[in-house]
């Protein structure tokens, strides 16, 4: 184990110079290289020539460079093409933003090219996905890998170094599962299958060898998770048994009578707050299936056993909208609410921070600002965490480590297919809400093209003539807020002066002071505005029943997860609700997204879709979540994997020292992986 520890420095072809570049890619160690997985492969025996390309096909080519060319779109993109020539014919490759290449592919070299052919106009092209370059007195692979690179190191650089720590380091690498259980889960050899994802000798082998380097992985993630998992609930925390009747006062005050769902998540979570031991529990609810109630009686509970409640949300705007809702169902209580974010004048926060030392306080609402180091609490005995998905692992944890042991509870309403929250959030007991409050409507949902503008118009008139209101949404320009603030300035403009000029319509964006947003909003809420545009920021926390019309601009730019969180800013009344979206989708990906909006209304078939769509790592936002970014499984094709993997997790013996050092070696590169 300790030879795998080696620097790659002192690998042979190595040195310091290239170690500081393979250092850009992650590689420290012999164990990072053998983990340096490749992207893709080329199959050099699968070739077909020229003459045989047919428009549509994915195809492997080998060809000699006759000649490039670097050319940019009237957009900026850059486009590398070189003419390719073998015994059959010419066609062109089509290497799209990446004209460094010019540098690397000169005339004269012999390439092998895997692409989709396409034609442009009468001319035959290949838009290249994967190549690699036939170097002189080279060892023909059958099956060549393709590695992330870095500025100075090219493919057969990285290639020898391989070769050269299979070769003197393979022998040393752990194998952790028996024999027995290897053939039970039809698993080869950690040894096999690391000589075979380099260097595979066939496709099969490469099968064999990509699915134990997955299950590897994921068996190593569940006994991470394990030991998190452990350390938390061994935690001795707060036993909340109630003092009063504020429970039941909040109860009363309520707008409804709680869902099947909700009286299943309320039980479940009462069980593990009136426990010895910390609460760890993630509730699943889609948008306005009720979640902030279910909040609102545990911190009652919180409260009446005399501890305090902190509720951290991701935005002021929804953080605002909580203080509303808790003020609402507090009514006739003495308990006090206070709430803080970054927009609370400063002798304004020095009293909260003054009550909530003190114990004045008993639920404070906010944004990051309660992670803030001089935040104190008296007795903070309940965490909860709203949109979980959109805070990183230290930041709950800093905010959980303000009181001792305080019970935690995280929300979201992104639903996550079971089977990857259990993977994922193994160390969370699972709640789920999955049925809506009583007396709402599923919202009706249909795509239209800009040609239909006008038509679309014409509804929203009708419909605002009949009392209803409605939102106009412009999607976020991630390169210029700018760019995103002048979209919705100039539908503002369009739809006060030209369209709807008979109606009050209101502007909404995230540049106005949070008096100047909270003023409209309630404006909006009053139904003093008719129609309101804004940007992104009211995807989560605004509440108006009387909202009914939600119009998407540029639809096809907004995810599905989005697109379902800004559909669910209506339908929150007994009203009948519709949700327009507007835009011109290019690509199958965005008309995928379209069709699904349109098909249902459930968020959790909606996950399951965009997972599906975007894969596991776009789909998690991996770099907010804190999770485990791995190298080679698939958290949405290795569903069953995963699941065998932890169960195999619960066998071992976690003490096990050879264990624990490869862990750490597996590791030591990755952020924070647990989500509690």
């Amino acid at each position: 184990m300790e030879r795998l520890k080696t620097s790659i420095q002192f690998v042979k072809g190595v040195g310091p110079a290239r170690q500081r570049q393979l250092l850009k890619l992650g590689i420290m160690s012999v164990f990072d290289m053998m983990w340096h997985i490749p992207r893709g492969y080329v199959d050099r025996e699968a070739v077909i020539p020229i003459h045989a390309l047919r428009a549509g096909d994915t195809v492997s080519i080998k060809a000699k460079i006759m000649g490039t060319s670097v050319s940019r779109t009237r957009r900026g993109m850059s486009i590398f093409r070189a003419l390719l020539q073998d015994n059959s014919g010419v066609v062109t490759a089509v290497w799209f933003n990446q004209p460094f290449l010019k540098n690397s592919l000169k005339s004269g070299m012999i390439l092998y090219i895997n692409g989709k052919v396409t034609f442009r106009g009468s001319q035959m092209e290949i838009n290249v996905n994967e190549y690699d370059l036939l170097e002189e007195k080279e060892t023909v692979d059958k099956i060549a890998a393709i590695y992330p690179l870095t500025e100075g190191i090219a493919q057969k650089s990285i290639r020898r170094i391989v070769s050269a720590v299979l070769k003197d380091y393979l022998n040393d690498y752990p194998e952790i599962l028996t024999a027995e259980a290897r053939e039970e889960l039809q698993l080869c050899d950690m040894q096999f299958a690391l000589q075979n994802i380099h260097y595979p000798a066939d496709w099969h082998s490469y099968a064999l060898a990509r699915k134990r380097l997955a299950f590897e992985e994921l068996l190593l993630f569940q006994l991470s998770l394990y030991y998190k998992t452990t350390q938390f609930k061994n935690l001795k925390g707060i036993a909340h048994l109630e003092q009063d009747d504020l429970l039941e006062k909040v109860t009363r005050n309520l707008p409804y009578q709680l869902t099947r769902a909700q009286q299943r998540a309320v039980k479940e979570i009462f069980t593990d707050m009136e426990s010895a031991k910390s609460m760890g529990r993630l509730l699943q609810g889609d948008v306005g299936s009720g979640k902030t109630v279910v909040a609102a009686l545990a911190a009652a509970k919180c409260v009446s056993s005399g501890y305090q409640t902190a509720i951290m949300a991701p935005t002021e705007i929804l953080a605002r909208q909580h203080l509303k809702s808790l003020q609402r169902f507090f009514t006739g209580t003495n308990v006090a609410i206070a709430c803080l974010t970054s927009g609370t004048q400063a002798a304004a926060r020095g009293q909260i921070l003054e009550a909530l030392a003190s114990g004045e306080i008993n639920i404070i609402v906010g944004t990051h600002s309660l992670i803030q180091d001089d935040i104190a609490f008296s007795a903070l005995g309940l965490v909860v965490i709203d949109e979980q998905h959109r805070f990183g692992v230290r930041q709950r944890a800093k905010l959980n480590s303000k009181g001792l042991a305080p019970d935690m509870l995280v929300m979201t309403a992104t639903p996550i297919p079971r089977t990857l929250a259990l993977t994922l959030y193994g160390d969370l007991e699972m709640s789920v809400i999955d049925e809506l409050p009583p007396g709402r409507k599923p919202v009706l949902t249909r795509y239209f093209p800009p040609s239909a503008r006008k038509s679309v118009y014409e509804f929203i008139r009708k419909q605002i003539n009949k009392g209803a209101q409605a939102y106009f949404v412009c999607p976020l320009v991630e390169e210029s807020q700018k760019q995103d603030l002048q979209a919705a300035v100039s539908l503002y403009h369009d739809l006060s002066e030209n369209v709807f000029p008979e109606n009050k319509v209101g502007l909404l964006h995230g540049r106005l002071k949070p008096v100047e947003k909270d003023n409209i909003i309630q404006a909006f809420s009053r139904g003093e505005i008719d129609i309101l545009v804004s940007t992104t920021v009211i995807e989560v926390g605004i509440d108006v029943p009387a909202a009914t019309l939600m119009v998407i601009e540029q639809a096809e730019r907004f995810g599905l997860a989005q697109l379902h969180q800004l559909r669910g800013r209506v339908g929150r009344g007994a009203k009948q609700s519709y949700c327009i979206l507007l835009g011109n989708p290019q690509t199958e990906e965005a008309l995928q997204r379209i069709k699904a909006m349109e098909a249902t209304n459930d968020g959790f078939i909606l996950a399951q879709e965009d997972l599906k769509i975007r894969g596991p790592g776009e789909f998690l936002g991996v770099r907010q979540h804190g999770l485990l970014q791995f190298k080679i499984a698939d958290l949405s094709a290795d569903i069953e994997l995963s699941e065998k993997a932890r169960k195999a997790a619960q066998n071992f013996q976690r003490q096990d020292p050879i264990l624990q050092q490869y862990m750490q070696l597996k590791f030591s590169n990755q952020p924070e992986i647990v989500s509690g």
